[in-house]
């Protein structure tokens, strides 16, 4: 969990590097800037969404991209790398901006600005080039609670529009009902449960994919397992990908998980090839695979 807001900026720093990896040639490479939208305004602020057009052929799909960072810090930068492997793929990605935590604002703000931005990208789908009924989303930490919630505890005021067609989560926060730094973010406007995502899967969730170490400390495996275990109750795709000996975001470092992360290069390329596996085999990318996804029990040791 989440311990004070001094460690947690330290570590959400780490975060901005460690939101996916990329290969040195990519760093290398120049890149192209996304072209920048509005998709909210709220309490005279623009809420900006960063679109990276797909490389090459489109594949009609789009994926929405939530960073890191407690709650309250983060910025939509820190998905760009992952946005730009997306579009690699074929798909629209969009990087999103959403409020952090802080005097009014809570992670139900955060939560009404995540199916706001799903509902703008449907409502641009013409514009865009996609398929309004494939819409991923991708959520790091605190980022994939918020799109976690948006499948399950659903969206006031724009409803199914506002739901992510499929779930990509890295080291997900799915179980923060017992979270005292997610109860503290709320600041007494809900209890942690109404917000908790494994509390609130039904059968409007989606096929989810999840990347997670077994020995996380903040976001705990125990969440996805209780995630992932009613997602397949109900009869939808769930994969878990547990990776041995590590921590949040991967890290090796067990010992402090809060910040001075040591992610292992080798399980960070593996999740991410299971993460764009799992998209090919749900239609997302511009190469479908021609096999059935393997049969799986949905949890993966690694």
């Amino acid at each position: 969990m989440f311990r004070n807001a001094l460690i947690v900026l330290t570590a959400v720093l780490c975060l901005a590097a460690l939101s996916l990896p990329v290969a040195a040639s990519d760093v290398q490479a120049p890149v192209e800037a996304p072209q920048v939208e509005t998709y909210r305004q709220v309490d005279g602020r623009a809420l900006r969404a960063y679109v990276f057009a797909p490389e090459g052929p489109a594949s009609g799909a789009a994926i929405l991209l939530f960073h890191g960072g407690g709650w309250s810090m983060g910025d939509a930068e820190w998905v760009y790398p992952a946005a730009r492997r997306f579009a690699a793929l074929g798909l629209t990605a969009v990087a999103v901006e959403y409020r952090l935590t802080g005097e009014d604002v809570t992670p139900i703000d955060a939560l009404s600005d995540t199916c706001a931005a799903f509902a703008w990208v449907r409502r641009q789908a013409d514009e865009l080039g996609i398929d309004v009924h494939r819409v991923a989303g991708y959520g790091v930490s605190a980022g994939g609670q918020l799109v976690a919630a948006a499948a399950t505890v659903g969206c006031q005021g724009v409803g199914a529009a506002g739901r992510p067609d499929a779930l990509l989560l890295w080291s997900p926060a799915l179980d923060v009902s017992g979270d005292h730094w997610f109860e503290r973010q709320l600041q007494g406007k809900a209890a942690a449960t109404a917000y908790s995502p494994a509390q609130h899967v039904g059968p409007d969730t989606p096929a989810t994919s999840i990347v997670q170490g077994d020995r996380d400390t903040l976001t705990p495996l125990r969440g996805a397992e209780s995630f992932c275990h009613r997602v397949e109750t109900l009869g939808e795709r769930c994969d878990l990908h547990v990776y041995q000996g590590l921590g949040h975001l991967l890290t090796r470092n067990l010992a402090n998980q809060e910040s001075d992360f040591d992610p292992d290069p080798e399980a960070k390329a593996d999740g991410l090839e299971q993460l764009e596996s799992f998209l090919t085999e749900l239609g997302y990318t511009r190469v479908t695979t021609t096999e059935p996804p393997a049969a799986s029990d949905g949890v993966r040791q690694r």
